[in-house]
């Protein structure tokens, strides 16, 4: 039984010690299991990868919503104002004096002109009052070419 012990070590001493087994049984770079690893690896990677980019997407889509939802509410809540204020009888009155010049029965109204009359000219706007409107320059040619004749 000794020496049979003596073979099978001598046997298995052999073996590691030969190029073909001997390569095989070391630590190669990609055995079977790491290759199925990978493998698994990879295929739970592509199965999660489409999810977590919809959450993503879906998480920036609600946020954009939030923020025309806040805009909207604003929005909501100056109407509101504005329609309350246009309720007022007093507003109303102010607004139809001003912007349409009517007037309540016995009141005296007034309208103010640019302080200008009749034919003067009228200064401008900007405080340069020395360039007459273009039509009046138009008008004036057409009298000095009606003279000339």
């Amino acid at each position: 039984m000794a020496q049979g012990d003596e073979d099978r070590t001598g046997s298995r001493g052999a073996r590691d010690d030969s190029p073909g087994e001997g390569a095989r049984r070391g630590n190669p770079a990609l055995t079977s299991r790491a290759a199925i690893l990978a493998v698994v690896v990879c295929a739970i990677a592509l199965s999660l990868a489409y999810p977590v980019r919809e959450y993503v997407a879906q998480r920036q889509q609600i946020a954009e919503l939030k923020q025309q939802e806040r805009v909207a509410r604003k929005r909501v809540d100056e109407l509101t104002q504005r329609k309350q204020q246009l309720g007022e009888e007093s507003y109303i009155k102010r607004e139809a004096t001003r912007r349409l010049h009517y007037c309540e029965p016995g009141v005296k109204c007034y309208i103010v002109l640019d302080g200008g009359g009749g034919d003067e000219q009228r200064p401008q706007r900007d405080g340069t009052g020395s360039k007459p409107p273009w039509y009046e320059t138009l008008w004036r040619s057409v009298e000095a070419a009606d003279r000339s004749r």
